[in-house]
């Protein structure tokens, strides 16, 4: 699995995934969420740089898939040592989830993905969105891995995405 078209994707969300929301004031609104995608915020201290090498050791090609956008590659990816990625295009996303709503990402990155094999790690992945996928995604296989938003990614985290990666590929 060398060809980097054969591997998988592997889209990554940042608020609440690598950027952990435990500690941190909240923005309460659209300007704060602005603001928030700053150089300047004070919570990105909180971002695990040693996981810059572990995404990029891992079979896959990397996509941003976060509101961020192309803002994640300004100020999220030279923190991590990352180098530019893909952006999976995305709709607005919602100020808020009402319960039994599927994730605003899903039909996007099913669509993106094109019927190849794909990792979805975000913090607001649900049973839902699973059940989605698993109905609407032709071709490999998927894994959708939830991360806990108050402790964001962790090495267990990458750890089982990296067994998954390996065992599909």
């Amino acid at each position: 699995m060398t060809d980097r078209a054969e591997r998988p994707l592997l889209f990554l969300d940042v608020d609440g995934t690598l950027l952990p929301y435990a500690g941190a004031r909240l923005p309460t609104t659209p300007q704060g969420w602005a603001d928030w995608q700053l150089a300047s915020n004070p919570q990105l201290a909180r971002i695990d740089r040693g996981h810059g090498p572990r995404l990029l050791a891992l079979p896959c090609v990397l996509v941003w898939a976060t509101a961020w956008m192309a803002d994640a590659n300004t100020v999220i990816a030279p923190l991590l040592g990352l180098p530019v990625l893909p952006v999976a295009d995305l709709p607005p996303a919602p100020d808020e989830y009402p319960a039994g709503t599927l994730n605003c990402k899903t039909r996007a990155l099913v669509r993106t993905a094109a019927g190849r094999p794909f990792v979805w790690v975000d913090d607001s992945i649900t049973d839902l969105d699973r059940a989605w996928v698993s109905a609407h995604h032709r071709g490999g296989p998927v894994l959708l891995h939830r991360v806990d938003p108050m402790t964001g990614l962790t090495a267990a985290d990458l750890a089982a995405v990296g067994d998954w990666l390996r065992a599909a590929g």
